[in-house]
């Protein structure tokens, strides 16, 4: 297990002083990086090999969402490894170890000269063994996508929207999804679904779909290529 405490900075909070989703996000993939590096398993140590983990889905669960000037603990731990994947868990603590947040992931294992999933050896696992259930670790990968939808303005992929892989970061797709989010609409849990990379210059369409107590916004082309799935419930 691995964990970093910080304060939320004002920066990071919306109009009524809470942590924003996105902020959030930020903070479990800078939990993850953070811990793989610390065992000398991070981006450089891969990239050596042609290798990289890829985050394939996200199920988020918010109790409470922290408030400027908290201060947190971001918590985290691979428990499983299958074939090409790995699962790794997560929760945003307060100062009195209450969860906030708790978070599931799946990530896939992948060799970027050739852009396709490669199975895990031991020397993959072996920086984060042992590894032990984590209490509701059920993950649902596939999100349903729905057959229609409101189509929004595009989207045209700016450099700011980008990582060090050159691609769409994780994180954006949600900052561009919780634009559709309606005034009124209230949300505990959020899944994401990645699909496809989109890259600088590249046209989204965001397709908005709102039913019973959910909200779907499928990121793609409009047509048959999607990027990404973020379902709000």
């Amino acid at each position: 297990m691995y964990q970093f405490t910080s304060r939320v900075r004002f920066s990071e909070t919306d109009e009524n002083g809470c942590l924003t989703l996105a902020a959030i996000v930020n903070y479990l993939q800078d939990c993850t990086l953070f811990h793989s590096e610390e065992l000398g398993a991070g981006g450089a140590w891969n990239a050596k090999r042609d290798r990289a983990w890829m985050l394939s889905g996200w199920q988020i669960e918010i109790r409470r969402r922290p408030r400027f000037l908290e201060t947190i603990t971001i918590v985290t731990r691979p428990y499983q490894f299958t074939g090409m994947l790995g699962y790794r868990w997560f929760e945003i603590l307060d100062e009195q170890g209450e969860q906030l947040v708790f978070a599931n992931s799946v990530w896939c294992f992948v060799q970027p000269s050739k852009m396709r999933p490669v199975r895990l050896t031991e020397e993959d696992m072996r920086p984060y063994l042992p590894n032990d259930p984590v209490p509701d670790s059920a993950f649902e990968r596939k999100i349903p996508i729905p057959g229609s939808g409101e189509v929004m303005e595009p989207i045209i992929v700016r450099r700011d929207h980008l990582d060090t892989n050159h691609h769409v970061n994780n994180g954006q797709y949600i900052v561009m999804a919780t634009d559709y989010v309606p005034e009124g609409f209230s949300y505990r849990k959020i899944r994401v679904e990645y699909k496809n990379q989109a890259r600088l210059g590249d046209r989204i369409v965001p397709v908005v779909t709102r039913e019973e107590g959910r909200l779907t916004v499928v990121l793609g082309d409009g047509a048959k290529l999607v990027n990404a799935v973020v379902l709000f419930e």
